[in-house]
């Protein structure tokens, strides 16, 4: 079984429904994940928009929602998930509002592409307080065990 991400909201490719955009309640989708490899010992979620500001002249990755040392046996984020609900365990980095927490597809400009990844790791990354995405991929440099994307656009209407 391949490490998979997916969403009850839309499917890979498609557009993000705008209740979970700025145009919307800006709450996050409900993710759900299957075939987590063995030897897995913590999840990392990364949602991020590689479009801004532009998609016809990108200039910088734009990141949405950083979430860290999510338990190999959890299996989904519910629709609109906050963090003083999140699972046991899982910590939160800072996105590019340098908040926590969730933050929906807002472009200024253009169809963006949102990616939202998911890393299996061979560890559990206990020294990092609220990291931004740069700081977490260096720490999980070398310890990541498979990757499942899930990717939807938005266009402001």
């Amino acid at each position: 079984m391949s490490f998979q991400l997916t969403s009850q909201a839309f499917k890979n490719g498609e557009e993000i429904p705008s209740k979970y955009t700025c145009q919307g309640m800006d709450i996050s989708p409900p993710l759900s994940w299957s075939g987590v490899p063995s030897g897995t010992k913590s999840l990392v979620l990364i949602v991020d928009d590689p479009d801004a500001p532009d998609p016809a002249n990108p200039k910088m990755t734009w990141v949405h929602w950083v979430l860290f040392n999510i338990p190999p046996e959890v299996t989904d984020l519910p629709e609109g998930v906050k963090e003083n609900e999140l699972p046991p365990g899982v910590r939160s980095g800072l996105n590019d509002w340098h908040r926590t927490g969730y933050g929906g597809p807002c472009p200024p400009i253009g169809r963006h592409r949102y990616f939202f990844k998911l890393y299996a790791l061979d560890t559990v990354l206990d020294r990092l307080e609220r990291p931004t995405k740069d700081e977490l991929e260096a720490a999980m440099n070398g310890h990541v065990l498979a990757e499942a994307v899930l990717m939807g656009t938005y266009e402001k209407k």
